[in-house]
């Protein structure tokens, strides 16, 4: 592999198979959508590349179907955080998009239009989002979960503007080195997901999109692995997609792990009961209510639930807490959507709504999820909290 060309935004590479030029895009900035069209025009490839799978592509010429979301589904089948955090990266991306007047995705968008105008064939480089997101959910820890989701809904109430010139920064690779790198200390899990894998995914799909010319239209964080990766395929390694192709089961610790909570609170009121008879086990029993079910009330008050989903959250935490099958998150959701039901232009703005704080908390839709995230949250603490706490009442 030789790299003949290496702009800011423009990486020329020759390989013993083809020729690819790799342009690296901010996803959010119409020169990057300006330019991928000039250079697929000038350069007339054989195949055009782009970062993206089928189902993103449909839904960004079509519109989020957000009409079909089902809350009720989605909270039964505790995918409540993952739509969450879908939600608060749309909104984070559509914020910047509406500053700079331009959608996000545009300029993959405008490759493929500029392919099919020209009469050139497109692949759909990357990964289906569905396995991106469930790997990268399921190597997440409950905390590596709640630090994604805060760190998505902190840049969706943020009230700080995008200029045109930090997303024109975005694409350097200075810029790009310090935000990978803090990516990586702050969510390792994540970075390996989002970014490693799909480095390897997207250069095994450009590599083998054609033996001629090839465009590829990738977002500039990715260039520099997917210029490693061509390297090491081009040298005969296997990249192995099929391996990140797939949902990892849970590890024997992943299972262990929710039952080691329940074990502990039975095994500190057994030992109070042992120790100091049935009154100090009730008054620890009496104390872990307390602080477990307050604090996940607490959460739920912050996100404004329904008085009565208040209630339910302070009844159940403490029960669901030595439940590692359910969450308490389950049922305030659940009594939120029932009291507080979804209506048609819930689904119909929710796409709009996802951008501001005041539609994230007034769409009946992602108030749910702000419920159940919040309860969640609260009862977790409450068992942190409460953990030591009852220990600190053995005699």
């Amino acid at each position: 592999m030789v790299i003949t060309e290496n702009s800011d935004t423009v990486t020329r590479i020759s390989t013993a198979k083809n020729e690819i030029i790799l342009i690296g895009t901010a996803h959010v900035s119409r020169e990057s959508a300006d330019e991928v069209s000039k250079i697929i025009v000038d350069e007339k490839p054989d195949n055009v590349c782009v970062e993206i799978d089928a189902s993103r592509y449909n839904s960004l010429k079509a519109g989020n179907s957000w009409e079909k979301l089902d809350i009720f589904r989605i909270i039964k089948s505790g995918q409540g955080f993952l739509l969450l955090a879908n939600l608060a990266l749309a909104s984070f991306q559509r914020k910047i998009g509406q500053s700079l007047d331009i959608k996000p995705g545009e300029e993959m968008k405008k490759a493929v239009e500029t392919a099919v105008s020209e009469g050139i064939p497109f692949t759909f480089a990357d990964r289906d989002i569905q396995i991106t997101l469930k790997r990268a959910w399921s190597k997440s820890g409950f905390w590596g979960k709640n630090k994604l989701l805060a760190s998505l809904l902190g840049a969706v109430f943020t009230k700080e503007k995008i200029s045109s010139d930090d997303v024109e920064n975005m694409k350097k690779k200075s810029e790009l080195d310090g935000m990978m790198n803090e990516l990586a200390g702050y969510l390792p899990a994540i970075k390996e997901v989002l970014i490693d894998e799909r480095d390897r995914y997207l250069a095994s799909s450009i590599y083998s999109a054609s033996d001629g010319k090839i465009v590829a239209v990738v977002g500039a964080g990715h260039v520099p692995g997917i210029i490693s990766w061509i390297d090491k395929i081009d040298s005969g390694t296997d990249a192995e997609i099929d391996k990140i192709t797939v949902i990892p089961p849970p590890g024997i610790i992943s299972k262990i792990l929710p039952w080691i909570i329940p074990a502990a609170v039975l095994a500190l009121l057994l030992t109070g009961f042992t120790r100091s008879g049935l009154d100090k086990s009730f008054s620890m029993l009496f104390s872990w209510i307390i602080i477990n079910g307050t604090l996940s009330a607490i959460g739920a008050l912050i996100a404004m639930a329904h008085p009565l989903t208040i209630l339910l959250a302070f009844i159940a935490a403490p029960i669901t807490s030595m439940n590692p099958t359910i969450g308490v998150g389950m049922f305030t959701g659940l009594l939120e959507a029932i009291l507080r039901k979804p209506r048609v232009i819930d689904l119909e703005t929710l796409h709009d709504d996802i951008v501001s704080i005041r539609g994230f908390m007034r769409n009946r839709v992602t108030h749910i999820l702000i419920v159940f995230f919040f309860s969640s949250v609260g009862s977790s603490i409450g068992t942190f909290i409460a953990l030591p706490y009852l220990t600190s009442l053995l005699p």
